[in-house]
């Protein structure tokens, strides 16, 4: 039987990217402060909010079943998110919003390209070309924006990194977001230590700055929640197509909110970076479509030699 994406599922994804496209209206009110503050703050409260969530459903004992390696993995994970994390916001902050979006467009071709790498994966031709137009865009974009779009491949190599640490680490979504939040709040309150002790903390500057700050917690855990429940009721290629919402919302805040530059030459890197996602995806769609025949038929095979 064909396994179909459910309704309630469709929108708990769609909620979730959403949700990340919208990230620039939020962060963008926070440029009142450093993205490193910004960032140990997030650290902080997603954290808090997590261990609320683990105590609420009577799960916060779990914590202390995860062995050393699964440790190891969660601080790479952190590391990786943190990174992630403190550059979308600077990003945000300093008006790059269409250069964080293109981040995000170009993060499944770095995964691919990931898989390459460090799993010595063989491509099919469908992404080879598809890796072929984002190089090529990613040439484009240098050329237009006098400089290599640093702030876009940070941004796909740190979360291209995040999601093959995901694969590997044997933890569900809040206790995954938890052990990450253990390692880095170390680093997160020694951070905010100094800027306190310096006359740089921004927090408690206002009770508007100090409300904004709090809810970098639940506006950081909400979408993540919503994606794990997702994720596990969407087929992985719906998954691929819902993944696209974030940055295309993203690019249109930038251009129509931020007004963001947007000559000729980086509309051509763009329909480049989309040339290769429709090539990438399609074959994805396609190759998801044969494995599901191919099931069905083997599952047919195996019912007529059981009446056999």
């Amino acid at each position: 039987m064909q396994h179909r994406p459910s309704p309630p599922g469709v929108v708990f994804g769609a909620g979730a990217y959403l949700l990340w496209g919208l990230f620039p209206a939020f962060f963008g009110l926070l440029a009142f402060a450093s993205a490193a503050e910004v960032v140990a703050q997030r650290i902080i409260w997603t954290l808090v909010v997590v261990l609320i969530a683990l105590a609420l459903t009577g799960r916060l004992r779990q914590l202390r079943g995860i062995d050393a390696r699964t440790w190891r993995l969660a601080a790479a994970a952190s590391a990786a998110i943190s990174i992630n994390w403190g550059t979308y916001v600077y990003g945000v902050i300093t008006g790059h919003v269409v250069e964080c979006a293109l981040g995000y467009f170009i993060n499944p071709l770095v995964t691919v390209a990931s898989g390459v790498v460090l799993f010595r994966e063989r491509l099919r031709r469908a992404q080879w070309v598809a890796l072929g137009l984002g190089a090529l865009a990613v040439v484009v974009l240098t050329v237009d924006y006098g400089r290599p779009p640093v702030i876009a491949l940070i941004l796909a190599c740190s979360f291209a990194t995040y999601g093959l640490v995901k694969k590997v680490i044997k933890l569900d979504a809040l206790r995954g977001i938890a052990a990450e939040g253990i390692v880095a709040v170390p680093f997160a309150l020694a951070l905010l230590i100094v800027f306190m002790a310096t006359g740089r903390s921004e927090m408690t500057s206002s009770p508007a700055h100090f409300g904004l700050m709090l809810a970098t917690g639940p506006v950081t855990l909400i979408p993540l929640l919503l994606f794990a429940v997702a994720a596990q009721r969407v087929p992985l290629s719906t998954m691929g197509i819902l993944q696209y919402l974030t940055p295309a919302l993203q690019m249109a805040w930038g251009v129509a909110v931020m007004h963001e530059p947007m000559p000729a030459s980086r509309w051509a890197g763009f329909a480049l970076i989309w040339a290769g996602l429709a090539v990438f995806t399609t074959d994805a769609l396609l190759r998801a479509r044969r494995n599901r025949q191919s099931s069905v038929v083997e599952s047919a095979n195996v019912g007529a030699h059981q009446l056999d």
